[in-house]
């Protein structure tokens, strides 16, 4: 198999109800942190608006946000960046009708199938997944050197040998560019490697070790007894796991807080808004992301990944995100909540890293 990008149709701007479209409204925020009346909510779609009889498109983008007109160009605002003043995009139609135009075919074509009624539609445990495993491992052959590879990742990696190996290996291999994740996946993968326990069971034997309720503790407090991962990983001689194996090919990580969190590491994000605008920072020049194990992380991911990017040549091209999980609730969930390009895989995330290390020949 032979991996090319899906190529991007922009919209027909000479037909006659883009044509012919008026230009989009602007209203001024009326406060800080507020949207004027009948703002535009921004989709995971390439979106284009009409100012001064040109249509713009929102080079980077985010649902459930608001296009801004600034510097000859629309810049796409959460709620809580507005500033009073800034000229935001109004109207509540999607085709033309008031200057704004969500491209939602851009990477279809049309193409899609003809039949309005087949079996097996959806994602589930009997779905057939060889060609998405089969495309995938193309796709992160292709991403290595010409992309950005996004993993978000839950703490369920850490409690197997094999899986954190794997991982470990895709990280060698140069197919991760970024992590996110949360507390606990650091902090059970460095327990993982500082006594070989998770949760106090061995993370290959899964044998429960006397008092090991105690060893992620045992872990944070050491940790933080460093003041970083880094010098931890140094003065421990830690030499395996997934948080070393980022540290030692310096990919970064991104670690966003949780109300339940032990500890936490040093590293955490604390402030929920500073963690999103971390893993915002990360997003923004994604081409490639893979969320496994992580319902929340996963939707949160998700909300803030446009289905498109806007290279610096000016080519737009798709974002591919793929949604990893045992459970076929959360795999569908994203689509529920409004990840419609997201394409899910039903399965048990720690055989699926190895399927992928496996598939890659690492």
């Amino acid at each position: 198999m032979v991996f090319s990008l899906d190529k991007y149709f922009p919209p027909d701007f000479g037909s006659e109800l883009l044509r012919n479209s008026p230009d989009a409204k602007l209203a001024p925020a009326p406060k800080d942190g507020v949207a004027p009346d009948n703002y535009h909510a921004t989709s995971i779609f390439p979106e284009y608006f009409k100012i001064g009889g040109e249509w713009l498109l929102a080079k980077e983008s985010r649902m459930d946000c608001v296009p801004v007109y600034e510097n000859g160009g629309i810049s796409v605002r959460e709620f809580r960046r507005l500033k009073k003043g800034e000229l935001v995009v109004c109207g509540r139609t999607e085709r033309g009708e008031d200057g704004i135009y969500i491209h939602t075919g851009g990477f279809t074509h049309g193409e899609a199938g003809s039949e309005t009624f087949a079996f097996r539609q959806g994602h589930s445990r009997e779905t057939s997944f060889s060609r998405d495993y089969d495309e995938l491992y193309e796709l992160l052959k292709y991403e290595r050197d010409n992309g950005k590879i996004v993993w978000v990742m839950g703490p369920a990696f850490s409690f197997d040998h094999d899986a954190r190996d794997a991982f470990s290996r895709v990280i060698a291999g140069g197919y991760v560019h970024t992590v996110l994740a949360g507390n606990a996946l650091a902090t059970h993968d460095l327990e993982g490697a500082y006594l070989n326990t998770a949760l106090g069971q061995n993370i290959y034997t899964q044998k429960n070790i006397p008092l090991g309720h105690y060893n992620h503790i045992d872990t944070l407090n050491r940790v933080r007894l460093y003041g970083s991962v880094s010098e931890f990983i140094k003065r421990e001689n830690i030499d395996n796991g997934i948080i070393f194996s980022c540290e030692k090919y310096g990919v970064p990580y991104v670690l966003a807080g949780s109300i339940r969190d032990d500890g936490p590491l040093p590293c955490v994000y604390a402030n929920a808004y500073e963690a999103q605008d971390a893993m915002r920072a990360q997003i923004k020049d994604a081409t490639t992301v893979i969320c496994m194990a992580t319902m929340l992380h996963s939707i949160a991911v998700g909300n803030m990944t446009p289905s498109y990017r806007v290279l610096p040549d000016g080519t737009v091209r798709k974002v591919y995100f793929y949604c990893v999980d045992i459970s076929e609730f959360t795999v569908n969930k994203l689509t529920d909540r409004g990840s419609l390009s997201s394409r899910g895989i039903v399965t048990n995330a720690q055989d699926f890293i190895v399927n992928i290390a496996n598939g890659l020949g690492l």
